[in-house]
């Protein structure tokens, strides 16, 4: 049985958790989309292309994704501390967070921005549009279902990621397991952990599932 104290830690662990994921998850979507859509719109034969901008920006994208998170998270020490002046706590586990998970996140929104056919593309530019207006209203839009599903797997990730960024003492519900749960044996800690991470995941994929097909059936 968990004891108030316990019980508060948890609670405490848990706000901890969302904060970190949800600035980080809002940073990912406003820097993700736009990356997606220059890696698509700069290949060869797409309305502004330039391989060579397409190119070095792939390559940079694949060498963030390539890095284990772990890996990723000591190496960003240095700009962790420059950013927010510490290197433990919620707001320094921000920073590897959304460095590791915008390179991800932008890779499935670029595919599902690829899956869009080219035939609804070439009726809009027949049709006069100016090529933002092909973004904005055809690219996007008929993106939108599968960019969303993206999104919540890269969520799943990110809450995994946050986890593991307990290790160097970020806080959050990965902190408290390792703390309590590892380093004093308490079990019923960890199985506390477990299970709320669980709830939490079930949850986001939920209604990231229910809202994609919602777009769809729309």
């Amino acid at each position: 049985m968990l004891s108030q104290r316990m019980l508060d830690a948890l609670w405490q662990a848990f706000l901890d958790t969302l904060y970190m994921v949800g600035v980080s998850a809002a940073i990912v979507w406003f820097v993700g989309i736009p990356l997606a859509i220059i890696l698509v719109t700069t290949a060869r034969g797409q309305i502004f292309e330039a391989p060579l901008v397409n190119r070095v920006l792939g390559s940079i994208v694949n060498g963030f994704r390539a890095t284990p998170f772990i890996i990723l998270l000591v190496a960003l020490i240095p700009l962790t501390r420059l950013i927010t002046g510490t290197t433990i706590g919620v707001w320094a586990a921000v920073v590897p967070i959304t460095v590791s998970a915008t390179p991800f996140f932008a890779r499935i929104a670029e595919v599902s921005l690829r899956e869009v056919s080219s035939g609804v593309i070439e009726a809009a530019q027949a049709m006069g549009c100016q090529k933002r207006h092909i973004i904005f209203n055809v690219l996007l839009p008929e993106a939108l279902p599968g960019i969303i599903g993206g999104f919540t797997i890269t969520l799943v990730a990110m809450i995994s990621a946050s986890a593991m960024a307990g290790a160097i003492g970020a806080g959050g519900l990965g902190d408290l397991a390792i703390r309590y749960g590892y380093q004093r044996y308490d079990t019923t800690v960890m199985l506390a952990v477990i299970a709320i991470l669980i709830a939490i995941v079930a949850i986001i994929q939920y209604a990231g599932d229910r809202y994609v097909y919602l777009l769809k059936n729309r």
